[in-house]
Parts: structure tokens; C-alpha cells; sequence
């Protein structure tokens, strides 16, 4: 049994040599897609073309129009190779940040924008991924959807060296865009404030806070999301219900349902507002 671990073991080792004399998948994959996403095996990664992008568009994003202008300009300045800062999209599930920074590819595709979306566990590869493409004439977004970390998570180090703490510099052509439930990413408890200490009447807040806040901090750009009222969400229900083809009156007899469904979800955002009209409407479709 013994023997059969140490040979296992060996070939790990083996294969792990193996892939370094590998070449990596750049080439006519990062010029023949828009986006990709970072897949990581036991043994091998790579930048995965995604085939079929979502079509959001900005104009589809309603009530979130400081934050839309905001993060658009940030973009634009990327674009044109002025500075720009590296962006923290935070508030409630379902408010718009990840719909945000999909229209964003969309509306700048043309530009030369491109998109590469990392997984939390595997903000590890972060250096790697940025050998990869720091070299490609694209401006590339790397994009890390509902970032959160528990307290043992060493993961988030990674993104905050690539963030701001490294020695090298970050390529001009790559910038990070974050959405979070979190504005501090990680979880903060009581007993942290209990060891903050008034010294001289200055407020000292323990390190644990200073390591929680110093995270979310390295992002250069911070925008909130909000829960919606009800106006503003039944809003966005009649702009998806008119989008996917519902006529005046279809909208105000499904007004009440919106509400119902709403209510038994426990959440009025655009994300719960965007599915009630694809249900609602398909099942009237379905009874004609």
C-alpha cells in the first residue's frame, strides 16, 4: 500500500514538471473570443473561450444610474489608457452588479474591452493569469462575482497583493471588477470591536479590523447597491415584460402577480423582477 502511495505521489510530481514545458493556450484563443473563464484542474489551467454571451444591455439597467454612469466612465478611462481604478460593486443579491458588468462588456466590446472571470478559489492564479494576456492588445476586465471570504481563507491575499502591494506593477491593460454581498469582504464579529482600544481619545481599531477593512480599501472605486421600492421594481417588470413582447394591457394585469411574487421571494430587485416576467409571460403564451 505503501509502495502504491509513493508511486502516485511521484507521478503527481512528474506531471506537475510536465506542465511547466507545456505552452500556454494564448494565440488565436484570446483573439477569436470576448470572454473567458479560468478553469482550474487538478493538474492542468487555462483561459476557457465562453462561447455565448449573456445580451443584457445598458439600457436595460433601471434605477441604478449613478453607478451605471460611474463604472462606465471608469471603463471608457481604461479604455483610452487613462488612469482608472479597480472596482468593488457592492450591496444585496439580485440589485444589478453582476448585470452591470456584463452590459459593460457588451456596450464596449468594440472597443477592444474583454472579460475574464475568476472564481474566489482560484484568485490564487491571479499572477498567472495576468502573464498570460499583460502582453495582448485587448483591455481585459478580470471579473470575481459574489467575492466573499471566510476567516481562514488565505485565498484573498492573492487579490490583495495583485491589487495593490506587489512590487510589480499591474499591466496597463488589466483591471479588476468585484461584486460582493460584503462592503469588507470579509466577515467582521463583535469580539473584533471589543478589542478595539481609546488611546489618548483616538479610536484604535484592533488588527483584525485593520486586515478586514484594508482589503475592500485597495479597490480605487467603490459603488453601492440598493434594495428597490416598490414603484421602481414594478418599473422594471413592465420594462422586461414590454422587452419580451407583453402588450400595454398584459402589463397591467400582471401587475398584482409581480407583487405576490415579490412578497413570497422576499426580495424586490431587478434580478427577482426579470424572472417573474419570463414566468409570468411564458405561462400566458402557453394558455393561448
Amino acid at each position: 500500500m505503501k509502495k502504491a502511495e509513493e508511486f502516485f505521489t511521484r507521478a503527481e510530481k512528474l506531471l506537475k514538471t510536465l506542465e511547466l514545458f507545456l505552452p500556454k493556450k494564448r494565440g488565436h484563443e484570446l483573439k477569436s473570443a470576448l470572454a473567458w473563464k479560468w478553469r482550474k484542474g487538478k493538474y492542468f489551467s487555462e483561459l476557457e473561450a465562453i462561447s455565448e454571451l449573456n445580451q443584457i444591455d445598458l439600457n436595460d439597467l433601471l434605477h441604478v444610474d449613478r453607478q451605471k454612469v460611474t463604472l462606465e466612465q471608469n471603463t471608457r478611462q481604461f479604455l483610452e489608457d487613462l488612469p482608472a481604478n479597480n472596482a468593488l460593486l457592492w450591496g444585496p443579491r439580485g440589485t444589478g452588479k453582476s448585470s452591470l458588468v456584463r452590459a459593460l462588456l457588451n456596450g464596449y466590446v468594440d472597443k477592444g474591452l474583454r472579460l475574464i472571470e475568476v472564481d474566489r478559489h482560484d484568485l490564487i492564479d491571479l499572477p498567472e493569469i495576468i502573464e498570460q494576456i499583460k502582453s495582448e492588445k485587448f483591455k481585459f476586465i478580470i471579473y470575481c462575482d459574489d467575492l466573499s471570504f471566510n476567516e481562514d481563507d488565505e485565498t484573498y491575499r492573492a487579490l490583495k497583493t495583485v491589487l495593490d502591494g506587489s512590487v510589480r506593477a499591474t499591466p496597463k491593460n488589466v483591471l479588476i471588477y468585484a461584486t460582493s454581498n460584503r462592503r469588507h469582504l470579509l466577515p467582521e464579529n463583535q469580539q473584533d470591536n471589543q478589542q478595539s482600544q481609546v488611546i489618548n481619545g483616538e479610536l484604535h481599531l484592533d488588527e483584525a479590523i485593520e486586515e478586514k477593512i484594508s482589503l475592500s480599501e485597495r479597490f480605487g472605486l467603490w459603488l453601492s447597491f440598493h434594495p428597490l421600492d416598490q414603484s421602481r421594481y414594478l418599473d422594471i417588470v413592465n420594462h422586461w415584460l414590454r422587452a419580451l413582447g407583453a402588450s400595454d394591457s398584459q402589463i397591467q394585469d400582471a401587475k398584482k402577480e409581480a407583487l405576490q411574487w415579490a412578497l413570497l421571494r422576499g426580495s424586490r430587485s431587478g434580478r427577482s423582477a426579470n424572472q417573474f416576467a419570463r414566468d409570468w409571460l411564458g405561462r400566458a403564451k402557453l394558455k393561448n
